[in-house]
C-alpha cells in the first residue's frame, strides 16, 4: 500500500471533488482552462464510482464522506440512464455497503437481479455481444465487458456464454490486440484489456491468444514508460497504462513495462497536492485519472513485493 502521507494527499484531492449532495464531479474546466459549468460542478455517477474506488483502494472511504454518498445514490438525480451509469451505481452501492454496512438494495423488489438481467439481454446483439443501448445493431467490446461485470455484481450467470466468447475472439486482429467494434482493423489498448477480462470470465485464453496480446502490447509500449492507446497515438496516457499494465500482469508478462520506467512515468503525472494528470499534455487532475494513477501504482507495488 502507498505510504500514509501519499494516501492522505490523494484522498484529500478525491474528497475535494465531492459536491454538497454527496456525489462526485469531474473537471471544473476543460483542457484549455474554460469553465465547463455556469452553476458549479455537477455530481455524476461515473465520477462518483471512480472516486469511491480510489478512496476504497487507499483505505480512506469512511465517515461523513461515505454517508453523503449514500444520500446521493438514493436521490432521483442518481437514477442510471445508461449501462455505464448502471455499473457505476452498482459498484458505488457495493463499496458503500462495504464501508457502512448499509445495503441500498435491501428494499428493492423481490427478484430484482433476474429482472435486471432481462434488461441486459435486451442489449444482446446477433453477433453474441452486447450493444450500448437497446437499439444497438452490433456488439461493443467495452459494453459487453460492462454487462459481464454487472452480471457478476448481481450474482447472475451470463446467458449463453459461448456466444460471448465467440464474439470476443472475433474481435482479435492480426496485430494481436482487440477492437471495439467489428469494422475496425487496428486494435486499441483499452478494447484489448476489456477483451482479456471477458475471456477470463467466459474462457478462451489459450496460448495463441496470449502471444498475440503480448505482441500487441509491445507495439503500444511508449518510450516514456507507459502504454499508448493505440499505435497511431505517439504518447502514453494513464488510462491506457492502467489497463495495459493490468493486462500484461494478467497474461503473465510483467516485464513488458520495466518497473523503474513505469514508476518514473507515474511520478511525472502525480500532482504534488494530490491527484494525477491524464497524460503529459494535461494541466489539471481529475477523479477518473487519479483512480488510474492510484490503481497502476498499487499494481506496481504489488508486483514488486513478489520479486
Amino acid at each position: 500500500m502507498l505510504p500514509e502521507a501519499a494516501r492522505v494527499r490523494h484522498s484529500a484531492f478525491l474528497m475535494s471533488r465531492q459536491t454538497d449532495c454527496g456525489g462526485f464531479c469531474g473537471r471544473d474546466v476543460d483542457l484549455n482552462g474554460n469553465p465547463l459549468f455556469e452553476d458549479g460542478s455537477q455530481p455524476d455517477l461515473y465520477y462518483t464510482s471512480f472516486a469511491l474506488r480510489g478512496l476504497h483502494g487507499i483505505d480512506k472511504l469512511s465517515g461523513e464522506v461515505a454517508e453523503k454518498v449514500g444520500t446521493f445514490l438514493k436521490s432521483p438525480g442518481a437514477q442510471p440512464r445508461s449501462i455505464v451509469d448502471l455499473i457505476s451505481w452498482l459498484s458505488s452501492a457495493f463499496l458503500f455497503q462495504i464501508s457502512t454496512g448499509t445495503d441500498l438494495l435491501s428494499d428493492a423488489p423481490a427478484g430484482w437481479p433476474e429482472l435486471l438481467a432481462v434488461q441486459f439481454e435486451r442489449c444482446r446483439t446477433a453477433d453474441g455481444g452486447y450493444a450500448k443501448s437497446f437499439a444497438g445493431a452490433s456488439g461493443s467490446t467495452y459494453h459487453s465487458f460492462l454487462i459481464a461485470c454487472c452480471y457478476e455484481l448481481i450474482a447472475q450467470p451470463i446467458p449463453q456464454p459461448e456466444l460471448l466468447k465467440r464474439f470476443v475472439l472475433e474481435r482479435q486482429r492480426d496485430d494481436g490486440g482487440f477492437v471495439e467494434i467489428a469494422p475496425m482493423r487496428s486494435s486499441g489498448t483499452n478494447p484489448t484489456a476489456a477483451a482479456v477480462a471477458l475471456l477470463q470470465i467466459v474462457g478462451g485464453m489459450d496460448s495463441t491468444v496470449v502471444d498475440g496480446i503480448a505482441r500487441f502490447l509491445e507495439e503500444v509500449r511508449g518510450d516514456d514508460g507507459g502504454f499508448q492507446a493505440n499505435t497511431r497515438i505517439p504518447f502514453s496516457d494513464l488510462l491506457s497504462t492502467f489497463t495495459g499494465y493490468l493486462t500484461a500482469l494478467e497474461i503473465g508478462k510483467p516485464e513488458l513495462l520495466p518497473p523503474a520506467k513505469l514508476q518514473r512515468f507515474l511520478d511525472a503525472l502525480e500532482v504534488p497536492e494530490g491527484g494525477y494528470l491524464a497524460a503529459g499534455w494535461d494541466h489539471s487532475p481529475d477523479v477518473e485519472y487519479s483512480f488510474y494513477g492510484l490503481g497502476t501504482q498499487a499494481l506496481l507495488l504489488e508486483m514488486q513485493s513478489k520479486l
